[in-house]
C-alpha cells in the first residue's frame, strides 16, 4: 500500500433497536430518578431505613446503652457493626438514600414550578366544541339576548373567584379555579426537602454528648467533661455555649411494684462564667435550652460511696462510684479500682441491690427504690493495668494480672456490705467501707442547628397537604348561541382533582343564571 492510498475504514457498528447510547442512558436515568414514583419509593426507603435506628441502641445517641447491648448480644454484634446498625444515620447506605431523595425532590420540584408559573400566566382553555360530551353538562333556553347572558355568566363566575376567558365571537366563557391546589403540592414537596436539609444541617454542624453526673457534681460545657462526645463533620468546638450546671436534687416517683414512674432533677445553672445562677426542673421530655444547646434527662441510677484503705491504713480510694443498671429494677453492676493501695493494688467488682432480700439463701432485688441497699463485691489484688498506656473503661476491670482473693471452700472471696458497714480484707490487705448511697443522672447534651429549619418544613408540609386535599381544581364552560326565536345556554363542568360533586356545582350555576342574577 502506497502513502497516497487511503486505509479502508471499518464500518460503524449498527445500533440495535432499543439500544441507548451513553447520553440517552443518562437522560433516561435522570428522568427515572426525578419522577414522582421514584421520589415516593425513596421516601419509603428512608422511613424503613430509619427503623433500625429506633430498635437498635445508637452509639451517637446513647453509647452506654449501645455498649450494654453489645455485651448482651455477642453473636449479633459483629453482624450489626458491619451493617452499621449502631450508627444508622451516619452509615453510607443511609446517606446514599438521603442524597438520592434530595436530588429526586429537587428534580421534581424545579420543572413543576416552571410549569406552574407558566400556568398562572396562561388563560383558561377554550370551550370544547361539544359540551354535551362532558360528564357534567346542562342547558336551557331563554328569550334574553346572548350578550346579556354572557355578561351575567361572566359576573357570576368572577364572584366565585374563577379565572375567566371570554370569547365574544364564539359566544363562550371559559373559567377555571383551584390553581392553589398545585401550589399546595409544590409546597408539600418543598417542605420535605426543607426537613431533609434541616436534619442534614443538624447532623453536620451539631453534636451529641453524654455524661453521668453524681448528684452535686458540677459540669462545665467543654470537651474534657464529657463521657462520650460525637461531633458533626463540620462541628466547630469554639462555638460551644459556655454554660455550667449542677444537679442539686433528684426526685423519683415510685410505683408500688418498685419501678420508677417518673423522675426529675433540680438543676442550678449559669449561661456563662460569672453569670447569674438560674434554676430549672429538668424532666423527661422537658429539656433545658441554653443558647443553642439542649440538656435532656435520660436516665438515672445509684453510686455507692465506698472507701478503700490499704494495708498501711491509708485511703487508697474514696468517693461515689456509678453502678450501671442491668435491669429495670436498677439492679446494677460496677467496678471499683484502688490504684494507690499498698503493697498491692485492689480491684472490686460486683453488683448493687437497691432493695435486697434473702430468699432461701439467695440474694434477690425487690425494687428500684433504695429502701434496703446491699453492695456485693468480689475482691482482686495485683496489677490493675492502668499504667499500660492503653485506655481502659472505668466500668471494666482488667483481670489479666489480677488474682481473686480466696474465700471459703476455695470459692472467690465475696463481701456483702450495707451502708455504714466496714469489712476487713484478709492477709492485712486493708478494708472496704460502704459509706452511703447517692444517685447519679445520665444527661444528654446536644446541639442541632437545623431543628428550626426542620420545624418550618413540617409546618409547610401540613399547609401544603391541607391545600392539596381541600382545594378543588375545576373548569367551567358556558356557551350561548341563537336558537330559533330564543337563546340556547349550554353549561359544562369538569373536576380535575376527582371526587368532587360537579353536578351540584352545575346545578347552582344553572339556577343563578336562570334567575337572572349574578
Amino acid at each position: 500500500m502506497t502513502a497516497t492510498q487511503e486505509r479502508p475504514t471499518a464500518p460503524a457498528p449498527e445500533r440495535r433497536s432499543g439500544e441507548l447510547n451513553l447520553r440517552e442512558f443518562v437522560r433516561w436515568a435522570w428522568r427515572q430518578l426525578t419522577s414522582m414514583r421514584i421520589a415516593l419509593i425513596l421516601l419509603l426507603m428512608l422511613a424503613l431505613a430509619a427503623v433500625p435506628g429506633s430498635l437498635v441502641p445508637q452509639e451517637r445517641v446513647d453509647s452506654l446503652r449501645a455498649g450494654q447491648w453489645k455485651d448482651a448480644h455477642e453473636t449479633l454484634t459483629p453482624i450489626y457493626e458491619k451493617l452499621g446498625l449502631f450508627n444508622v444515620y451516619g452509615s453510607p447506605w443511609f446517606a446514599a438514600i438521603y442524597i438520592l431523595l434530595v436530588v429526586s425532590l429537587i428534580g421534581c420540584i424545579l420543572p413543576r414550578s416552571f410549569v406552574y408559573l407558566r400556568g398562572l400566566r396562561a388563560q383558561p382553555p377554550a370551550a370544547p366544541r361539544n359540551l354535551t360530551r362532558l360528564p357534567a353538562h346542562a342547558s336551557y333556553s331563554t328569550l334574553e339576548e346572548p350578550d346579556v347572558v354572557l355578561e351575567r355568566a361572566r359576573a357570576l363566575l368572577k364572584s366565585k373567584r374563577y379565572r375567566l376567558r371570554r370569547d365574544a365571537e364564539a359566544g363562550t366563557v371559559s373559567a377555571e379555579r383551584g390553581y392553589l391546589r398545585e401550589l399546595g403540592n409544590l409546597i408539600f414537596h418543598l417542605a420535605v426537602l426543607v426537613v431533609l436539609v434541616g436534619f442534614a444541617a443538624g447532623t453536620l454542624f451539631g453534636f451529641k454528648g453524654g455524661v453521668i453526673l453524681v448528684q452535686g457534681q458540677p459540669f462545665s460545657n467543654n470537651l474534657t467533661q464529657y463521657d462520650d462526645f460525637v461531633p458533626g463533620n463540620l462541628f466547630d468546638p469554639d462555638g460551644m455555649d459556655p454554660f455550667s450546671f449542677t444537679v442539686d436534687k433528684f426526685d423519683v416517683e415510685w410505683l408500688p411494684s418498685g419501678m420508677a414512674r417518673g423522675f426529675s432533677a433540680d438543676v442550678d445553672y449559669t449561661e456563662e462564667p460569672g453569670g447569674p445562677d438560674q434554676q430549672y426542673d429538668l424532666r423527661v421530655n422537658h429539656p433545658l435550652a441554653i443558647g443553642g444547646t439542649e440538656l435532656f434527662l435520660i436516665g438515672h441510677g445509684y453510686a455507692p460511696v465506698v472507701t478503700v484503705r490499704d494495708g498501711e491504713g491509708n485511703i487508697a480510694r474514696s468517693g461515689p462510684v456509678p453502678f450501671l443498671p442491668s435491669r429495670p429494677d436498677l439492679f446494677s453492676f460496677g467496678v471499683i479500682k484502688a490504684a494507690d493501695a499498698q503493697p498491692q493494688q485492689i480491684g472490686l467488682e460486683g453488683v448493687f441491690f437497691p432493695t435486697f432480700a434473702n430468699v432461701n439463701g439467695d440474694l434477690v432485688n425487690l425494687g428500684g427504690k433504695a429502701a434496703n441497699p446491699l453492695l456485693s463485691l468480689n475482691v482482686y489484688t495485683g496489677d490493675l493495668g492502668l499504667d499500660s498506656g492503653a485506655g481502659q473503661s472505668v466500668y471494666v476491670l482488667d483481670k489479666a494480672n489480677l488474682t481473686p482473693l480466696p474465700g471459703k471452700a476455695g470459692q472467690p472471696l465475696r463481701i456483702d456490705l450495707v451502708p455504714g458497714q466496714t469489712v476487713q480484707l484478709p492477709n492485712g490487705l486493708g478494708s472496704v467501707t460502704f459509706d452511703k448511697v447517692v444517685s447519679w443522672q445520665r444527661i444528654q447534651i446536644s446541639s442541632t442547628p437545623g431543628k428550626d429549619v426542620a420545624l418550618l418544613g413540617v409546618v409547610l408540609a401540613l399547609l401544603g397537604l391541607m391545600g392539596s386535599l381541600f382545594i378543588r381544581s375545576r373548569r367551567v364552560w358556558i356557551r350561548v348561541r341563537r336558537d330559533g326565536q330564543g337563546t340556547l345556554v349550554e353549561i359544562a363542568a369538569l373536576d380535575r382533582s376527582g371526587g368532587a360533586d360537579t353536578d351540584a356545582v352545575l346545578s347552582k350555576l344553572l339556577n343563578r343564571l336562570q334567575e337572572g342574577r349574578p
